[in-house]
């Protein structure tokens, strides 16, 4: 996954807002294919204060929202559409407050980021 991650970032058309984005790209999935219907649905229901249209525009959010708080069918509906390395990124990524204790540490187990009771610190803001 840190090949997919460092390909992204020295692609000139990426930016540090649209990782998810670019890796999907790198990964080949299009979101304007069978994919894009699905990564809607899921929006809809935990990115519930904006469309389905306007959510998708950030799908890092609904990505790491699902992650959080997805039930089992949608945590492996987003699995499957986007695959392990994007859910590795979207979770090295996240931002202070997009996950609980509980699902950072599931999130980490289940994606073999870290060994038993070896869970890396959860992000914190910086006010700089």
């Amino acid at each position: 996954w840190r090949l997919y991650t460092a390909f992204c970032r020295l692609r000139s058309d990426c930016k540090l807002t649209t990782w998810v984005n670019c890796q999907l790209k790198t990964l080949n999935l299009d979101l304007t294919s069978n994919s894009k219907p699905s990564l809607k649905r899921l929006a809809r229901k935990y990115i519930w204060w904006k469309t389905a249209d306007e959510a998708v525009q950030n799908p890092e959010r609904v990505l790491t929202q699902v992650m959080n708080l997805g039930d089992y069918a949608d945590v492996e509906d987003l699995a499957d559409l986007v695959g392990d390395p994007v859910l590795r990124q979207a979770l090295s990524n996240a931002e202070a407050g997009q996950f609980t204790e509980r699902g950072w540490a599931y999130w980490h187990y289940r994606l073999g980021l870290a060994e038993l009771d070896n869970v890396p610190p959860m992000p914190v803001r910086n006010f700089q």
